[in-house]
């Protein structure tokens, strides 16, 4: 109970000074979970989880995801599993949809309600690892006593946001622990990890929204995620992800127009690399019809007034 009481009056003198939540994310997230979601550190409520046809609703509705993300969540869990963590995979809304527990550690995940069905947001748990990483829309580590309710402060947890192919935020991935031997210095490590993996999970579900468009990597952005640019046999851009609309000044409308991959790439080296890859693909496909450009055009799925554009801009004879 002086624990409780303990935690509980910090949490609330943080949020009465005037100055903390400007100073410190962790405060500030304590600030919204009391003032905009009223939650109050005092009271402690188990939340109910959604099962049986409710959550396997919810994963059908994620289901691209899920294609994509389970078997990077099994290889985060074989490097961290061993260490007493769980790894997880949420919603936008905070909703677990999947997760990966060892059975040493399965009751202790099961008692902190970190299994599928449960809701990590803030508005339900305060600040905690997967709301408060929702919220802010990037990579967090709530250590311990950062959580804002009580019940929580025994656990760590490691989060980093997954983006879809319009750059919208679709999930959370993330690592959590009850061990009291996960230092900052372990969770630095793991957080290495767990962004890694959400930026895999983010290329190969933007892969996936766009199986018949070659993939152009442009660069990473100052936050390790990749500008991949999905373009088509007519060399338009047809998507992009959020690092490469930043670094190019994309939106849906500029995409949703006839926009050639050249006109944004310019003169770089990835433009280079583009027109090298599509020369190839033009002589591969005029050497297998033997110089037949109408079959040619035929077998590479455009018409035959692009195929000789293209072979014009390629240099090709």
């Amino acid at each position: 109970m002086e624990r409780n009481i303990h935690h509980s009056a910090m949490v609330i003198n943080t949020i009465q000074s005037p100055s903390s939540a400007v100073n410190s994310p962790i405060a500030a997230s304590w600030f919204r979970s009391a003032m905009k979601f009223g939650l109050n550190p005092e009271i402690n409520q188990k939340q109910d989880l959604m099962l049986g046809s409710e959550l396997a609703v919810e994963r059908d509705r994620h289901g691209a995801l899920l294609a994509v993300a389970r078997p990077i969540l099994d290889n985060v869990f074989r490097s961290v599993g061993g260490t007493g963590c769980c790894v997880i995979l949420t919603s936008c809304d905070g909703l677990i949809l999947e997760s990966r527990t060892s059975a040493a550690e399965a009751n202790d995940f099961e008692d902190a309600r970190l299994t599928p069905g449960a809701n990590w947001s803030e508005a339900k748990e305060g600040t905690n690892g997967i709301g408060t990483c929702l919220i802010d829309e990037r990579p967090v580590t709530i250590y311990r006593d950062q959580h804002f309710y009580e019940k929580n402060i025994g656990m760590s947890c490691v989060d980093a946001p997954v983006r879809d192919h319009r750059g919208r935020l679709l999930a959370a991935l993330d690592v959590s622990t009850c061990r009291h031997d996960h230092d900052k210095a372990i969770l630095g490590l793991i957080s290495s990890i767990v962004t890694d993996a959400a930026r895999k999970i983010e290329g190969d579900y933007f892969r996936q929204a766009f199986p018949r468009a070659r993939i152009v990597h442009a660069g990473n952005a100052s936050d390790q995620a990749p500008a991949l640019l999905a373009v088509d046999n007519d060399d338009l851009v047809i998507g992009a992800t959020r690092a490469a609309r930043r670094m190019f000044g994309l939106d849906d409308l500029m995409i949703a127009s006839t926009l050639p991959a050249r006109d944004i790439l310019g003169n770089t080296s990835v433009s280079q690399e583009l027109l090298e890859s599509e020369r190839s693909a033009l002589r591969r496909a005029l050497a297998r019809t033997e110089g037949n450009v109408s079959e040619a055009a035929k077998q590479l799925g455009i018409g035959r007034a692009t195929f000789y554009r293209r072979m014009k801009r390629c240099g090709i004879d």
